[in-house]
């Protein structure tokens, strides 16, 4: 009797432990599956980073429906003065923003009419240095976290309530992260241009220093060196 209720002991106690594991591995994936979702209802966009040479312009296009609101942001990582010139175009080619020399900015706007956006960043007056242009292309108001968030009259739940707020939190850590990304990497070239620069600085100096000196010793060994006085006529 003993062994038969220490053996079911031992067997309500593995139970128990299998279920407060598999309440864990539940409680982990319910939280994965909600930050993914929390992520998913970011507004659509698109990011990129791309290389813009010396005279060039480079244009891309969208095609939008009216009354759809768009913001783009664009930030100059690498290259000369870290500026560029911007300007957006609406379907029917009337420019809606234009800035010139510009290291960064934003500009939101809400759809007038359906077709092609263009929008453009050169570097025509620019001659020899080539940038590094990163922008973020939003479309889209985000949608409600919860389906009928913005109709309900009651109020939102414990749990609710904390969705909103991780959801609030993640979109300001996106926001955080892909600010520091983009200052390491302007604040990396600009590191790696000035230790170019050193360099550069570094072997002048040498050479300099190397010509001056050899200069110096010939002028020195100039000023001991005994001048033998010409032959006299030949002795008869």
């Amino acid at each position: 009797m003993r062994r038969r209720g220490v053996r079911q002991g031992g067997r309500r106690g593995r139970d128990a432990e299998r279920g407060r594991d598999a309440g864990v591995g539940g409680g982990r994936a319910a939280g994965v599956a909600l930050a993914g979702l929390l992520c998913a209802l970011r507004a659509g966009g698109t990011e990129l980073t791309f290389e813009l040479p010396d005279s060039h312009k480079q244009c891309f296009h969208q095609e939008l429906e009216r009354g759809v609101k768009f913001t783009l942001d664009y930030q100059v990582i690498a290259g000369g003065h870290y500026d560029v010139d911007c300007y957006v175009e609406d379907p029917s080619g009337r420019t809606i923003y234009k800035e010139a020399k510009k290291q960064y900015d934003s500009f939101p706007h809400r759809t007038e009419t359906q077709g092609v956006y263009t929008f453009c960043f050169s570097n025509e007056f620019s001659t020899f240095s080539h940038k590094t242009v990163y922008f973020d292309f939003q479309v889209g108001d985000e949608p409600p976290i919860l389906p009928d968030m913005s109709t309900r009259v009651t109020a939102l739940t414990q749990m609710e309530s904390a969705c909103v707020t991780i959801h609030e939190a993640l979109n300001a850590v996106i926001d955080s992260q892909t600010h520091y990304r983009l200052r390491e990497a302007q604040d990396r070239s600009r590191a790696e241009d000035l230790n170019g620069r050193v360099s550069y600085w570094s072997v002048g100096e040498t050479l300099i220093l190397f010509v001056v000196s050899i200069g110096q010793v010939v002028l020195l060994k100039s000023f001991f060196t005994e001048k033998r006085p010409g032959s006299g006529g030949a002795s008869t």
